[in-house]
């Protein structure tokens, strides 16, 4: 009788463990955020609306998407948080900020059957483990774009009287002297200057991702100093806020701020990473692999612009348009090496620090066929020249 008692519960067990197994396998899915910052910096809540769009559209519950805010890159709070979200059975952790990086590889050490995934890193592709990944977007393509909207504004101002072609000078406050912010801002300077050939640009940068008192009195400081419209990379309301006070022009990042400086806003370029979460949760889903490194483009609607603010010059739109269908179909190279030069000089060879190491020694020949590849080795930006017409102040 104890014999047939317990192969009897025996089977039930086994049949209650493939009934859990087979019915709650989407249920079970989990995917955590780690976030530098919180909703009131653009640059988190770029990433911050990018998942709660994906969320929406796959019909996930909120116990299936964890958003943390607030996690700083120095010590060990982002590794902390990424095996905690890994013990609470995420499938995938994903960190949006540079300095994420080496805690996010060592929660993927310890957690091999979890999916770590980092923006704006450049490990992923020398460090070799199946489980950790790096993703950026060819947003240099935005910036250029974005850049073209600047570059109307000066030419508008220039017709008009306002200024001469000289004092044709633009703003631009930097985060950090980084190859992310160096190839977006040259970038963005190279689409003001194809079509306002006397634009310049004077850089000041913070040393810090996100500090609205010092953004804003870089921008004002800028402005009193003969720049006529400014830009920025950097994540608060800063910037913005001075050239609406001032009445400059701006162009902002990562999200339109028509609604808080509508006299001065003319464009704003982000990467949308709806695209890319949406592929990495469909790869854990579907047992596919996740590639070291995914670089989102035009596209993928991983590089996107913004309405036009009413700030803009007549002809704009029309502009951008024409360039961006010149960069999708490969006819224009947003770093063509005859649209600038370094010392006077035309650059046909340069060494990047591709491979990352501390002393950001050059280990690959980036340029070819009269262009810097950027983005081509690996995701993340590594364009870190400082080209003439850059002022750094």
């Amino acid at each position: 009788m104890k014999k047939i008692l317990a192969l009897t519960l025996a089977v039930l067990m086994m049949f209650s463990l493939v009934a859990c197994g087979g019915e709650s396998t989407e249920d079970e899915f989990k995917i955590g955020f780690i976030m530098l910052h919180d909703e009131n910096s653009t640059y988190d809540l770029n990433f911050i609306n990018a998942a709660k769009e994906v969320k929406q559209k796959l019909g996930l519950s909120d116990d299936q998407v964890v958003i943390v805010t607030g996690i700083p890159e120095e010590g060990d709070d982002c590794y902390n948080k990424a095996c905690e979200l890994a013990e609470a059975g995420c499938d995938i952790v994903f960190a949006d900020s540079f300095g994420h990086e080496d805690n996010m590889i060592l929660a993927a050490k310890e957690y091999p059957d979890v999916e770590f995934c980092h923006a704006t890193g450049t490990k992923a592709h020398t460090e070799n483990l199946p489980n950790f990944h790096n993703a950026f977007a060819s947003i240099y393509e935005g910036r250029y774009l974005a850049g073209i909207a600047a570059g109307m504004k000066l030419n508008q101002m220039i017709t008009d009287g306002k200024i001469t072609a000289d004092k044709a000078k633009i703003g631009y406050v930097g985060a950090k002297p980084y190859a992310e912010v160096k190839s977006g801002m040259t970038s963005f300077y190279l689409g003001a200057r194809s079509v306002c050939p006397s634009a310049t640009i004077d850089v000041k940068y913070t040393d810090s991702w996100y500090d609205y008192d010092l953004e804003k009195e870089y921008a004002d400081q800028m402005i009193k100093d003969g720049c006529v419209l400014i830009s920025q990379h950097a994540d608060s309301m800063g910037a913005p806020d001075a050239c609406e006070a001032a009445g400059v022009p701006n162009v902002s990042y990562n999200g339109s701020t028509a609604a808080a400086c509508p006299n001065t806003f003319l464009i704003s370029s982000r990467i949308n990473w709806a695209p890319y979460y949406e592929f990495i949760i469909d790869c854990v889903k579907n047992d596919k692999t996740i590639p070291a490194d995914w670089t989102g483009t035009l596209q993928t609607g991983s590089v996107e612009l913004s309405a036009l603010g009413t700030a803009c010059a007549p002809g704009t739109a029309e502009a951008i348009e024409a360039a961006k269908q010149k960069i999708i179909n490969g006819e224009l190279e947003v770093f063509a090496t005859s649209t600038w030069t370094k010392g006077g000089q035309v650059m046909t060879t340069y060494m990047a620090d591709v491979d990352s190491d501390a002393a950001f020694t050059g280990d690959t020949e980036v340029i070819k066929d009269g262009a810097f590849l950027e983005s081509e080795y690996r995701s993340a930006p590594y364009f870190d020249i400082d080209i003439d017409g850059v002022t750094t102040k």
